[in-house]
């Protein structure tokens, strides 16, 4: 209670919009004037907080991790551009009781630094309600999440109480302690609505940028088709010819392309395609030449999925593959 208390006395603010209905009404004080306002926060936190943890996760991208949130029952979730780096990219989702399950990079904006990603495991997952209505305003009462430094089973997500103290079209600002492992986390109000995404931690902890939920609103139907939206500084759009498959051929004189060499840890490699094996499709289109898997290949990037059919000593066989970095 006594951090609470801290908490609450070092985020107040000079001024607050006016009073609108369903909005807590300690949003509308300056501060906290009493015992009273004080546990009207506290309760309104602890009635949401178990439901909006549940909800959110850990990314793990193999090379560092960051958060994002579920907003669906089959595991839609939402995060950052810069969290999730890339569309159809596989990515691992850590559960609040370590559960990890597989699934896949949806959409992005790089210029609001807006992302989807999709569990491909079927379930049914936890989630929480998304502010369609953008109701947040300056100097409201909200509260952060997010795996900070990375997943950690004991301590669970880190919850940060705080206030709106910015709001744009595009951004919001809190002031609720951010770290590394917390960008792509979620921003709540005090009846647990999800309002915003972490965006950009700043210099100081206490400076923070979140993307409001209004930028997913805007971009969601682009966004849940896996489409780049874009040229701003949170993501790298793939470049046309840059993705790698790892693997040599030459025509056969039945038909398609036999694999005469796959190099080590390569996407074609991972996909189990072996030397000798007959290449006979890709993505649904006879394959003649060695020269047209090639021109094909230079108008694809870097996580582009391929399907090849083929076979292995004459038994029909199915690759499905994502193209890596050259």
């Amino acid at each position: 209670m006594k951090r609470l208390i801290a908490c609450v006395l070092a985020a107040a603010l000079p001024g607050l919009a006016a009073a609108a209905p369903g909005r807590p009404y300690v949003n509308d004080k300056k501060a906290p004037e009493n015992r009273k306002d004080l546990e009207a926060i506290q309760t309104a936190l602890t009635s949401v907080l178990g439901k909006a943890r549940a909800a959110t996760v850990c990314i793990d991208l193999g090379q560092g991790s960051g958060s994002g949130v579920i907003v669906s029952e089959d595991g839609l979730i939402l995060t950052a551009a810069h969290v999730s780096g890339g569309v159809r990219k596989d990515v691992t989702v850590i559960m609040e009781d370590g559960k990890k399950l597989k699934a896949v990079t949806l959409g992005l904006n790089s210029e609001t630094d807006a992302a989807m990603i999709r569990i491909t495991e079927e379930g049914k997952y936890p989630f929480i309600e998304v502010d369609r209505e953008d109701t947040a305003r300056l100097g409201d009462w909200v509260f952060s999440l997010g795996h900070s430094g990375g997943f950690d089973k004991e301590r669970g997500s880190v919850v940060r109480l705080g206030r709106l103290v910015r709001m744009a079209e595009s951004t919001i600002q809190s002031d609720c302690t951010l770290i590394g492992g917390d960008s792509g986390g979620p921003l709540f109000d005090l009846q647990g609505r999800l309002i915003g995404i972490h965006s950009r931690v700043g210099q100081q902890l206490q400076v923070n940028m979140h993307v409001p939920t209004s930028v997913f609103v805007k971009n969601w139907d682009a966004l849940l088709k896996s489409e780049f939206v874009g040229e701003g500084p949170f993501a790298k759009k793939p470049e046309k010819g840059k993705g790698f498959l790892g693997l040599a051929s030459e025509a056969h004189p039945d038909g398609g392309l036999k694999v005469t060499k796959v190099g080590k840890d390569t996407p074609a490699a991972k996909a189990d395609i072996r030397e000798g094996d007959i290449l006979l499709k890709l993505n649904g289109t006879d394959l003649k030449t060695r020269e047209q898997l090639q021109e094909t290949l230079k108008e694809m990037a870097e996580g582009d999925p391929l399907e090849f059919a083929a076979t292995r000593d004459g038994k029909p066989l199915t690759f499905k593959l994502k193209l890596g970095a050259r």
